[in-house]
């Protein structure tokens, strides 16, 4: 069998579908599952075992261009696929799937997709999580909601690690595993009612440092003046212990330095989902967002947000300007989660 999934465009969304790819594998061992997906999610793509080829999209995210997605769709016809699962919920997301001339088009009822997918699935709603929903499609429409549960039958993603590499990165970042090292994600792609201050980071920082550990600061290069605030609040004699690398590694090198932290402390973002998927216990810090939707797959989990009214309410920034949901979260809250390892010596 050889399967096409057009898959999603954030970072933390297609870390969350290798769930969906794990669960197909294992239905289906002797199967190629390729991914169509833009091109900064490749390097997650080649931590997943299960994957054949990153297939890249050149077509922008929000970007219709029916004669470049009937080009892709021609250009991939000659492969035989047999089977596409189409991830996001989108109309355009289904017409490439379509002008490839696969047989079997599967995904979730969303925007006018009828006659694009022909094995349309009516209400993803009865599935609370994300992940469910994902898991969901590689099982027959009578049967899927008795087979998926977050707590049963997801399997959990899993990105492999390259020790070869992360040695090296470690090595050219002058960074150091002799102490404890706790990471720190403090930016968000989806807007600023996710990120927690930086004045509440940097009191973690604090604390990790006098008690001789080290911080790594991680980000893309947008976020690099949000992590450079975080340091220079330290005090002089801290710094030299917090490493900002925020906009100075790949996505591949992140991967395998989020893999070398004993933890990491996260905005819900995609940066949370890839921590948890390498193994490394994470503190995950919801403002406007809720791990009632898309949690961090791992059990080395601990969930910090506070219970104020008007939270979670999905918004990029906050609709009454205050912010609440963030500002009253204190610090001490994930100090408190942190304090057992240091106390044990680790």
């Amino acid at each position: 069998m050889k399967i096409l999934i057009v898959g999603p465009s954030w970072v933390g969304d297609m870390v969350m579908s290798q769930s969906l790819y794990i669960t197909l594998k294992d239905k289906y061992p002797d199967a190629q599952i390729d991914v169509l997906a833009p091109a900064w999610c490749k390097p997650i793509l080649e931590r997943m075992p299960e994957i054949s080829e990153a297939i890249e999209m050149p077509v922008g995210h929000g970007s219709f261009n029916l004669k470049e997605r009937w080009r892709i769709g021609r250009s991939l016809k000659n492969r035989g696929y047999d089977h596409a699962y189409i991830l996001p919920n989108s109309a355009k997301s289904a017409l490439i799937p379509l002008f490839a001339g696969i047989k079997v088009r599967t995904g979730w009822k969303g925007e006018t997709r009828y006659g694009l997918l022909n094995d349309l699935r009516p209400d993803k709603r009865v599935f609370q999580f994300m992940v469910e929903r994902y898991v969901a499609l590689a099982y027959s429409r009578n049967s899927m909601k008795g087979e998926v549960s977050i707590n049963r039958s997801c399997p959990f993603p899993k990105l492999e690690q390259d020790p070869a590499s992360q040695k090296s990165t470690i090595e050219k970042l002058g960074l150091s595993r002799q102490q404890q090292v706790v990471g720190l994600c403090p930016g968000a792609e989806f807007g600023p009612a996710k990120r927690w201050p930086e004045t509440k980071y940097a009191e973690v920082a604090k604390y990790v440092i006098s008690k001789g550990g080290h911080i790594w600061m991680f980000g893309s290069q947008k976020d690099h003046e949000v992590t450079e605030g975080i340091r220079n609040l330290l005090p002089a004699s801290h710094r030299e212990h917090c490493y900002n690398l925020a906009g100075k590694t790949s996505l591949n090198e992140a991967v395998d330095l989020l893999a070398a932290c004993d933890t990491v402390i996260s905005n819900d973002s995609g940066l949370m989902h890839v921590s948890a998927a390498v193994g490394t216990e994470v503190i995950a810090i919801y403002g406007s967002s809720s791990p009632d939707y898309t949690p961090p797959l791992t059990r080395k989990l601990h969930i910090i947000h506070t219970d104020i009214d008007c939270r979670p309410c999905f918004k990029r920034t906050c609709p009454l300007k205050h912010q609440n949901c963030l500002t009253q979260l204190d610090s001490s809250l994930v100090i408190s989660k942190l304090e057992p390892s240091f106390n044990k010596g680790l």
